[in-house]
Protein backbone atom coordinates (compact mmCIF):
# COMPACT_ATOMS: atom_id res chain seq x y z
CA UNK A 1 0.00 0.00 0.00
CA UNK A 2 1.17 3.55 -0.68
CA UNK A 3 0.56 5.98 2.15
CA UNK A 4 1.99 8.94 0.23
CA UNK A 5 -0.82 8.61 -2.29
CA UNK A 6 -3.48 8.51 0.42
CA UNK A 7 -2.11 11.42 2.42
CA UNK A 8 -1.55 13.78 -0.51
CA UNK A 9 -5.05 13.04 -1.76
CA UNK A 10 -6.44 13.66 1.72
CA UNK A 11 -5.30 17.30 1.83
CA UNK A 12 -7.69 18.16 -0.98
CA UNK A 13 -10.69 16.92 1.00
CA UNK A 14 -11.78 20.06 2.85
CA UNK A 15 -15.54 19.66 3.02
CA UNK A 16 -15.86 16.95 5.66
CA UNK A 17 -16.11 13.20 5.87
CA UNK A 18 -18.30 11.33 3.38
CA UNK A 19 -19.09 7.78 4.35
CA UNK A 20 -21.49 5.57 2.48
CA UNK A 21 -22.48 2.27 4.03
CA UNK A 22 -23.28 -0.59 1.72
CA UNK A 23 -26.98 -1.29 1.50
CA UNK A 24 -27.34 -4.97 2.31
CA UNK A 25 -29.54 -6.65 -0.27
CA UNK A 26 -29.96 -10.26 -1.33
CA UNK A 27 -27.04 -10.94 -3.63
CA UNK A 28 -27.03 -13.03 -6.77
CA UNK A 29 -25.19 -15.79 -4.90
CA UNK A 30 -27.89 -15.91 -2.22
CA UNK A 31 -30.63 -16.11 -4.85
CA UNK A 32 -28.79 -18.83 -6.78
CA UNK A 33 -28.11 -20.80 -3.60
CA UNK A 34 -31.79 -20.65 -2.61
CA UNK A 35 -32.74 -21.94 -6.06
CA UNK A 36 -30.10 -24.67 -5.99
CA UNK A 37 -28.38 -23.12 -9.05
CA UNK A 38 -25.11 -21.98 -7.49
CA UNK A 39 -23.07 -25.05 -8.56
CA UNK A 40 -24.15 -24.57 -12.19
CA UNK A 41 -23.13 -20.91 -12.00
CA UNK A 42 -19.63 -21.76 -10.82
CA UNK A 43 -19.24 -24.51 -13.43
CA UNK A 44 -20.19 -22.04 -16.16
CA UNK A 45 -17.99 -19.15 -15.09
CA UNK A 46 -15.08 -20.86 -13.33
CA UNK A 47 -14.89 -24.39 -14.66
CA UNK A 48 -11.32 -24.93 -13.51
CA UNK A 49 -12.26 -24.05 -9.93
CA UNK A 50 -14.19 -27.28 -9.56
CA UNK A 51 -10.91 -28.98 -8.67
CA UNK A 52 -11.08 -27.24 -5.27
CA UNK A 53 -14.10 -29.16 -4.04
CA UNK A 54 -16.14 -32.15 -5.10
CA UNK A 55 -19.29 -30.87 -3.38
CA UNK A 56 -20.17 -27.40 -4.63
CA UNK A 57 -23.72 -27.41 -3.31
CA UNK A 58 -22.94 -24.96 -0.51
CA UNK A 59 -20.12 -22.43 -0.69
CA UNK A 60 -18.82 -20.90 2.49
CA UNK A 61 -18.28 -17.21 1.88
CA UNK A 62 -18.83 -13.85 3.50
CA UNK A 63 -19.77 -10.45 2.19
CA UNK A 64 -17.92 -7.59 3.87
CA UNK A 65 -19.58 -4.17 3.34
CA UNK A 66 -17.14 -1.36 2.60
CA UNK A 67 -17.36 2.30 3.54
CA UNK A 68 -16.35 4.80 0.85
CA UNK A 69 -14.14 7.69 1.99
CA UNK A 70 -14.03 10.31 -0.79
CA UNK A 71 -13.26 7.56 -3.35
CA UNK A 72 -9.79 7.58 -1.75
CA UNK A 73 -10.01 4.59 0.60
CA UNK A 74 -12.52 1.85 1.34
CA UNK A 75 -12.94 0.37 4.81
CA UNK A 76 -14.76 -2.51 6.47
CA UNK A 77 -15.47 -3.82 9.96
CA UNK A 78 -13.94 -6.79 11.77
CA UNK A 79 -13.84 -7.90 15.38
CA UNK A 80 -11.07 -9.50 17.43
CA UNK A 81 -11.42 -11.51 20.62
CA UNK A 82 -14.24 -12.91 22.76
CA UNK A 83 -16.36 -10.96 23.50
CA UNK A 84 -15.72 -9.19 20.18
CA UNK A 85 -13.85 -5.90 20.04
CA UNK A 86 -14.73 -4.00 16.85
CA UNK A 87 -12.34 -2.25 14.49
CA UNK A 88 -12.57 -0.32 11.23
CA UNK A 89 -10.08 -1.91 8.87
CA UNK A 90 -8.47 -1.12 5.54
CA UNK A 91 -8.33 -4.33 3.49
CA UNK A 92 -5.02 -4.07 1.67
CA UNK A 93 -3.89 -6.31 -1.20
CA UNK A 94 -0.53 -4.53 -1.05
CA UNK A 95 0.52 -6.00 2.32
CA UNK A 96 0.02 -9.23 4.26
CA UNK A 97 -0.22 -8.45 8.00
CA UNK A 98 -3.13 -7.68 10.30
CA UNK A 99 -2.58 -5.03 12.95
CA UNK A 100 -4.71 -2.86 15.21
CA UNK A 101 -3.77 -0.34 17.92
CA UNK A 102 -3.07 -1.71 21.39
CA UNK A 103 -4.53 -0.27 24.58
CA UNK A 104 -0.91 0.11 25.69
CA UNK A 105 -0.13 2.48 22.82
CA UNK A 106 -0.01 6.14 23.82
CA UNK A 107 0.81 7.61 20.41
CA UNK A 108 -1.65 10.26 19.30
CA UNK A 109 -2.77 8.05 16.42
CA UNK A 110 -3.66 5.22 18.79
CA UNK A 111 -5.50 7.37 21.29
CA UNK A 112 -7.82 8.62 18.55
CA UNK A 113 -8.76 5.11 17.39
CA UNK A 114 -10.26 1.93 18.77
CA UNK A 115 -7.63 0.00 20.74
CA UNK A 116 -7.42 -3.70 21.48
CA UNK A 117 -7.61 -4.74 25.13
CA UNK A 118 -6.16 -8.23 25.51
CA UNK A 119 -7.26 -8.57 29.14
CA UNK A 120 -10.88 -8.34 28.02
CA UNK A 121 -10.67 -11.29 25.62
CA UNK A 122 -11.04 -14.81 26.99
CA UNK A 123 -9.51 -16.30 23.82
CA UNK A 124 -6.38 -14.14 23.69
CA UNK A 125 -2.89 -15.64 23.86
CA UNK A 126 0.18 -13.48 24.33
CA UNK A 127 3.12 -14.25 22.04
CA UNK A 128 5.22 -11.25 22.96
CA UNK A 129 7.41 -11.23 19.85
CA UNK A 130 8.20 -7.70 18.68
CA UNK A 131 6.74 -6.44 15.43
CA UNK A 132 7.77 -3.61 13.12
CA UNK A 133 6.43 -2.62 9.72
CA UNK A 134 7.23 0.23 7.33
CA UNK A 135 4.75 1.55 4.77
CA UNK A 136 5.30 4.22 2.13
CA UNK A 137 5.19 7.14 4.57
CA UNK A 138 4.28 5.54 7.88
CA UNK A 139 5.54 2.95 10.30
CA UNK A 140 4.60 1.26 13.54
CA UNK A 141 6.00 -1.10 16.12
CA UNK A 142 4.26 -3.47 18.48
CA UNK A 143 3.97 -7.02 19.73
CA UNK A 144 2.38 -10.18 18.39
CA UNK A 145 -0.71 -11.76 19.92
CA UNK A 146 -3.10 -14.57 18.96
CA UNK A 147 -6.88 -14.42 19.05
CA UNK A 148 -10.05 -15.08 17.11
CA UNK A 149 -10.72 -12.71 14.21
CA UNK A 150 -14.27 -12.41 12.94
CA UNK A 151 -15.03 -11.07 9.45
CA UNK A 152 -18.78 -10.78 8.88
CA UNK A 153 -19.48 -14.14 10.51
CA UNK A 154 -16.31 -15.97 9.46
CA UNK A 155 -14.47 -16.80 12.67
CA UNK A 156 -10.75 -17.27 12.04
CA UNK A 157 -9.27 -18.93 15.12
CA UNK A 158 -5.66 -18.77 16.35
CA UNK A 159 -4.87 -15.79 14.15
CA UNK A 160 -1.59 -14.05 14.83
CA UNK A 161 -1.85 -10.28 14.60
CA UNK A 162 0.13 -7.22 15.65
CA UNK A 163 -0.87 -4.89 18.45
CA UNK A 164 0.77 -1.56 17.76
CA UNK A 165 2.35 0.13 20.75
CA UNK A 166 3.95 3.00 18.83
CA UNK A 167 2.67 4.83 15.74
CA UNK A 168 5.09 7.75 15.35
CA UNK A 169 4.39 10.85 13.29
CA UNK A 170 1.08 11.96 11.82
CA UNK A 171 0.59 9.25 9.21
CA UNK A 172 -2.19 7.42 11.05
CA UNK A 173 -3.48 10.30 13.16
CA UNK A 174 -6.16 11.45 10.72
CA UNK A 175 -6.89 8.06 9.17
CA UNK A 176 -10.51 6.93 9.25
CA UNK A 177 -9.50 3.32 9.84
CA UNK A 178 -8.05 1.80 13.00
CA UNK A 179 -5.82 -0.85 11.43
CA UNK A 180 -4.96 -2.81 8.31
CA UNK A 181 -5.71 -6.35 7.18
CA UNK A 182 -3.28 -7.45 4.48
CA UNK A 183 -4.47 -9.69 1.64
CA UNK A 184 -1.25 -10.19 -0.31
CA UNK A 185 0.78 -13.40 -0.42
CA UNK A 186 2.47 -14.86 2.69
CA UNK A 187 5.94 -14.00 1.36
CA UNK A 188 5.24 -10.32 2.16
CA UNK A 189 4.21 -11.01 5.76
CA UNK A 190 6.45 -9.52 8.45
CA UNK A 191 7.77 -12.11 10.94
CA UNK A 192 6.43 -14.94 8.78
CA UNK A 193 2.91 -14.51 10.19
CA UNK A 194 0.22 -16.44 8.34
CA UNK A 195 -2.16 -13.93 6.69
CA UNK A 196 -5.84 -13.94 7.57
CA UNK A 197 -7.01 -15.21 4.19
CA UNK A 198 -4.51 -18.09 4.29
CA UNK A 199 -5.99 -19.13 7.63
CA UNK A 200 -9.47 -18.83 6.17
CA UNK A 201 -8.44 -21.32 3.49
CA UNK A 202 -6.62 -23.63 5.92
CA UNK A 203 -9.57 -23.68 8.32
CA UNK A 204 -12.02 -24.45 5.49
CA UNK A 205 -13.94 -21.24 6.04
CA UNK A 206 -14.04 -20.67 2.29
CA UNK A 207 -14.37 -23.53 -0.16
CA UNK A 208 -13.21 -21.53 -3.16
CA UNK A 209 -9.80 -19.89 -2.52
CA UNK A 210 -10.65 -16.51 -4.00
CA UNK A 211 -11.80 -13.11 -2.84
CA UNK A 212 -13.18 -10.21 -4.83
CA UNK A 213 -13.44 -6.45 -4.48
CA UNK A 214 -16.06 -3.99 -5.69
CA UNK A 215 -15.40 -0.27 -5.17
CA UNK A 216 -18.26 2.05 -6.04
CA UNK A 217 -17.29 5.41 -7.54
CA UNK A 218 -20.84 6.72 -7.99
CA UNK A 219 -21.33 9.59 -5.50
CA UNK A 220 -25.10 9.29 -5.73
CA UNK A 221 -25.26 5.61 -4.82
CA UNK A 222 -26.06 4.23 -1.37
CA UNK A 223 -23.56 1.42 -2.00
CA UNK A 224 -20.01 1.97 -0.78
CA UNK A 225 -18.47 -1.30 -1.94
CA UNK A 226 -18.11 -4.94 -1.07
CA UNK A 227 -15.37 -7.45 -0.38
CA UNK A 228 -16.35 -11.09 -0.80
CA UNK A 229 -14.30 -13.90 0.71
CA UNK A 230 -14.85 -17.17 -1.13
CA UNK A 231 -16.62 -15.90 -4.22
CA UNK A 232 -17.58 -13.05 -6.47
CA UNK A 233 -20.83 -11.42 -7.59
CA UNK A 234 -21.46 -11.09 -11.30
CA UNK A 235 -24.14 -8.47 -10.56
CA UNK A 236 -21.27 -6.02 -10.05
CA UNK A 237 -19.69 -6.42 -13.50
CA UNK A 238 -20.61 -6.72 -17.14
CA UNK A 239 -19.42 -9.37 -19.56
CA UNK A 240 -17.08 -12.07 -18.33
CA UNK A 241 -13.95 -11.99 -16.22
CA UNK A 242 -10.62 -11.83 -18.03
CA UNK A 243 -7.95 -13.75 -16.11
CA UNK A 244 -4.36 -12.49 -15.83
CA UNK A 245 -1.58 -14.70 -14.42
CA UNK A 246 0.29 -13.51 -11.34
CA UNK A 247 3.91 -13.06 -12.36
CA UNK A 248 5.36 -13.01 -8.84
CA UNK A 249 3.66 -14.26 -5.69
CA UNK A 250 4.28 -11.43 -3.25
CA UNK A 251 2.10 -8.54 -4.26
CA UNK A 252 -0.71 -9.34 -6.67
CA UNK A 253 1.72 -8.64 -9.48
CA UNK A 254 0.82 -8.89 -13.17
CA UNK A 255 2.25 -8.05 -16.59
CA UNK A 256 1.19 -4.90 -18.45
CA UNK A 257 1.46 -5.13 -22.24
CA UNK A 258 1.49 -1.35 -22.66
CA UNK A 259 -0.18 1.90 -21.61
CA UNK A 260 -1.82 4.05 -24.26
CA UNK A 261 -2.82 7.70 -24.08
CA UNK A 262 -5.25 8.88 -26.72
CA UNK A 263 -4.82 5.64 -28.67
CA UNK A 264 -1.00 5.86 -28.86
CA UNK A 265 1.39 3.70 -26.85
CA UNK A 266 3.04 6.08 -24.41
CA UNK A 267 4.51 3.81 -21.73
CA UNK A 268 5.58 0.18 -21.26
CA UNK A 269 5.99 -0.33 -24.99
CA UNK A 270 7.90 -3.53 -24.31
CA UNK A 271 5.79 -4.56 -21.35
CA UNK A 272 6.24 -3.83 -17.64
CA UNK A 273 5.07 -5.04 -14.24
CA UNK A 274 2.19 -3.74 -12.14
CA UNK A 275 0.44 -4.65 -8.91
CA UNK A 276 -3.29 -4.51 -8.19
CA UNK A 277 -3.46 -2.76 -4.82
CA UNK A 278 -6.61 -1.90 -2.87
CA UNK A 279 -4.49 0.03 -0.37
CA UNK A 280 -3.35 2.66 -2.89
CA UNK A 281 -5.79 5.43 -3.75
CA UNK A 282 -4.43 6.45 -7.14
CA UNK A 283 -2.52 4.93 -10.05
CA UNK A 284 1.21 5.30 -9.62
CA UNK A 285 4.20 4.79 -11.88
CA UNK A 286 7.82 5.86 -12.25
CA UNK A 287 8.19 9.57 -11.58
CA UNK A 288 9.45 10.46 -15.04
CA UNK A 289 6.68 8.50 -16.72
CA UNK A 290 4.01 10.09 -14.55
CA UNK A 291 5.40 13.56 -15.24
CA UNK A 292 4.97 12.82 -18.93
CA UNK A 293 1.51 11.38 -18.26
CA UNK A 294 0.41 14.60 -16.57
CA UNK A 295 1.55 16.58 -19.61
CA UNK A 296 -0.27 14.23 -22.00
CA UNK A 297 -3.58 14.60 -20.15
CA UNK A 298 -3.11 18.35 -19.69
CA UNK A 299 -2.70 18.38 -15.90
CA UNK A 300 -0.76 21.26 -14.36
CA UNK A 301 1.15 21.28 -11.04
CA UNK A 302 -0.67 22.96 -8.16
CA UNK A 303 0.24 22.73 -4.47
CA UNK A 304 2.29 19.53 -4.88
CA UNK A 305 -0.53 17.99 -6.93
CA UNK A 306 -1.59 18.00 -10.56
CA UNK A 307 -4.98 19.34 -11.55
CA UNK A 308 -7.11 20.27 -14.54
CA UNK A 309 -10.19 22.41 -15.03
CA UNK A 310 -13.15 20.05 -14.73
CA UNK A 311 -14.70 21.79 -17.73
CA UNK A 312 -11.88 20.34 -19.87
CA UNK A 313 -12.66 16.68 -19.17
CA UNK A 314 -14.55 16.33 -22.45
CA UNK A 315 -11.43 17.06 -24.49
CA UNK A 316 -8.97 14.96 -22.48
CA UNK A 317 -7.72 11.61 -23.82
CA UNK A 318 -8.55 8.06 -22.84
CA UNK A 319 -5.82 6.28 -20.89
CA UNK A 320 -5.83 2.58 -21.71
CA UNK A 321 -4.01 -0.22 -19.91
CA UNK A 322 -3.50 -3.27 -22.13
CA UNK A 323 -3.26 -6.38 -19.96
CA UNK A 324 -2.94 -9.94 -21.24
CA UNK A 325 -4.20 -8.78 -24.64
CA UNK A 326 -7.28 -6.97 -23.32
CA UNK A 327 -7.83 -3.22 -23.20
CA UNK A 328 -8.87 -1.53 -19.95
CA UNK A 329 -9.66 2.10 -20.83
CA UNK A 330 -10.13 4.86 -18.28
CA UNK A 331 -12.10 7.96 -19.20
CA UNK A 332 -11.04 11.41 -17.92
CA UNK A 333 -13.96 11.24 -15.47
CA UNK A 334 -12.52 7.97 -14.14
CA UNK A 335 -8.89 9.06 -13.77
CA UNK A 336 -9.61 12.43 -12.16
CA UNK A 337 -11.22 13.40 -8.86
CA UNK A 338 -13.44 16.44 -8.49
CA UNK A 339 -12.55 18.59 -5.47
CA UNK A 340 -13.60 21.87 -3.88
CA UNK A 341 -10.75 24.36 -3.67
CA UNK A 342 -11.58 28.01 -2.93
CA UNK A 343 -14.52 27.92 -5.31
CA UNK A 344 -12.40 26.70 -8.24
CA UNK A 345 -13.81 23.95 -10.43
CA UNK A 346 -10.78 21.67 -10.18
CA UNK A 347 -10.27 18.00 -10.88
CA UNK A 348 -7.10 16.42 -9.53
CA UNK A 349 -5.17 13.89 -11.55
CA UNK A 350 -5.53 10.26 -10.51
CA UNK A 351 -1.89 9.59 -11.43
CA UNK A 352 1.07 10.08 -9.12
CA UNK A 353 4.77 9.41 -9.38
CA UNK A 354 6.25 6.71 -7.17
CA UNK A 355 9.59 5.09 -7.89
CA UNK A 356 8.98 1.53 -6.74
CA UNK A 357 11.80 -0.53 -8.14
CA UNK A 358 12.31 -4.29 -8.13
CA UNK A 359 14.90 -6.67 -9.52
CA UNK A 360 12.83 -6.92 -12.71
CA UNK A 361 12.30 -3.19 -13.07
CA UNK A 362 9.93 -0.48 -11.82
CA UNK A 363 6.37 -1.27 -10.77
CA UNK A 364 3.17 0.51 -11.66
CA UNK A 365 0.40 0.37 -9.05
CA UNK A 366 -3.20 -0.05 -10.16
CA UNK A 367 -4.95 1.40 -7.14
CA UNK A 368 -8.51 2.40 -6.35
CA UNK A 369 -8.80 4.67 -9.41
CA UNK A 370 -8.41 1.55 -11.56
CA UNK A 371 -10.23 -0.96 -9.32
CA UNK A 372 -13.19 1.40 -9.11
CA UNK A 373 -13.71 0.86 -12.83
CA UNK A 374 -12.82 -2.84 -13.00
CA UNK A 375 -14.22 -5.43 -10.63
CA UNK A 376 -11.25 -7.39 -9.31
CA UNK A 377 -11.12 -11.06 -8.36
CA UNK A 378 -8.04 -12.44 -6.59
CA UNK A 379 -7.63 -16.18 -7.18
CA UNK A 380 -5.10 -17.83 -4.87
CA UNK A 381 -5.92 -21.31 -6.19
CA UNK A 382 -4.80 -20.48 -9.72
CA UNK A 383 -2.55 -17.50 -8.88
CA UNK A 384 -4.33 -15.05 -11.15
CA UNK A 385 -6.35 -11.85 -11.11
CA UNK A 386 -9.73 -11.54 -12.83
CA UNK A 387 -10.91 -8.19 -14.18
CA UNK A 388 -14.20 -7.05 -15.70
CA UNK A 389 -15.87 -3.64 -16.17
CA UNK A 390 -18.03 -2.61 -13.25
CA UNK A 391 -21.73 -2.08 -13.84
CA UNK A 392 -22.35 1.64 -13.87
Amino acid sequence: MNWLVFLTFYIWMTNGLHRVTLKRQRSLRQILRERGQLPQFWKKYSIDMIQYTQDCSVFKETNEPLLNYFDAQYFGQISIGNPPQNFTILFDTGSSNLWVPSVYCVSKACVQHSRFRPSQSSTYTEVGISFSIQYGTGSLTGIIGIDQVNVEGLAVVNQEFAESVSEPGNTFVDSVFDGILGLAYPSLAVDGITPVFDNMMAQNLVEVPIFSVYMNRNPYSSVGGELIFGGYDEAYFSGSLNWIPVTKQGYWQIQLDNIQVGGNVAFCANGCQAIVDTGTSLITGPSQDIKQMQALIGAQPMDDEYAVECNNLNVMPLVTFTINGNAYPLTPEAYTNRVNSDGMNLCTSGFQGLDMGTATGPLWILGDVFIGQYYSVFDRGNNRVGLAPVVS
